[in-house]
């Protein structure tokens, strides 16, 4: 049975947020788990997600989120950050939640992040081909 649909394409931050990922070498936007995901071809980011509760089978939902891969060096200083949280399911595996309804939202950051993201999943081919754009 597929995932409900999550999201709507009015959201706030989606399509601030699509303007930056599919600016990526190669990227595209298909629909997983009921979001937006943002792969080039592997995936970079999602538009949503949830983190494990207090109590067994709770979930927090931040609807209006973004989660990205990102380097074992700045896990630190971003998990510091009040904004960010460990999503459900993708956590263990070096990602991380940027809640964008926490905070005023800087789209440098947030085009920052992507850039990480991507750099950690792409092929050295596209990496090169967002490095000669300058």
């Amino acid at each position: 049975m597929p995932h409900p649909i999550m999201f709507s394409d009015d959201d706030m931050g989606l399509a601030e947020l699509r303007g930056i990922a599919l600016g990526f070498p190669e990227a595209f936007e298909k629909i997983s788990w009921g979001r937006p995901v943002f792969c080039a071809p592997k995936m970079f980011a999602i538009y949503g997600g949830s983190m494990k509760g207090d109590r067994k089978g709770e979930y927090l939902q931040y609807p209006h989120s973004v989660l990205v891969k990102v380097d074992e060096s700045e896990r630190p200083a971003l998990e510091a950050d009040r904004r960010f949280f460990f999503p459900a399911y993708l956590g263990p595996f070096g990602w991380l939640g940027l809640d964008l309804s926490a905070a005023k939202v800087d789209w440098a950051e947030v085009a920052e992040l992507l850039d990480a993201s991507f750099r950690l999943v792409a092929a050295k081919k596209l990496i090169k081909q967002l490095d000669q754009r300058g």
